[in-house]
């Protein structure tokens, strides 16, 4: 959903990479990737409605049009029920979970 969007992309890779580098030792790193998925796929709808209040302000049809549909694709990337049931999520953490172990025992 985010491919136009690599910015977004790497944000997201950023928060999963501290969830492997820095696991909880209380919380299972699944959990602690949904949480950390969801306060930034909210920050992003946040963003994009920002970006449509002033594409708006600005009275340009164009830029308004755009930020609509970012608006948009944002709020549907927001539902959680369209990730969490993507297995990629799950098969990241199959893939690493020796990683995490390792990284959650030397802590």
């Amino acid at each position: 959903m985010l491919k136009d969007y690599p910015g977004h992309v790497e944000r997201l890779q950023e928060v999963l990479n501290t969830v492997i580098e820095k696991p909880s030792p209380l919380t299972p790193p699944f959990e602690v990737a949904v949480w950390v998925l969801e306060s930034r796929l909210e920050a992003f709808h946040r963003e994009a409605v920002t970006e449509f209040e002033v594409a708006q302000a600005n009275g340009n049809p164009e830029l308004i049009a755009q930020a609509d549909e970012k608006q948009r694709l944002m709020s549907k990337v927001c539902w959680k029920h369209v990730w969490l049931t993507d297995e990629a999520l799950w098969d990241y953490f199959q893939q690493h979970q020796e990683c995490i172990l390792r990284r959650g025992q030397s802590q």
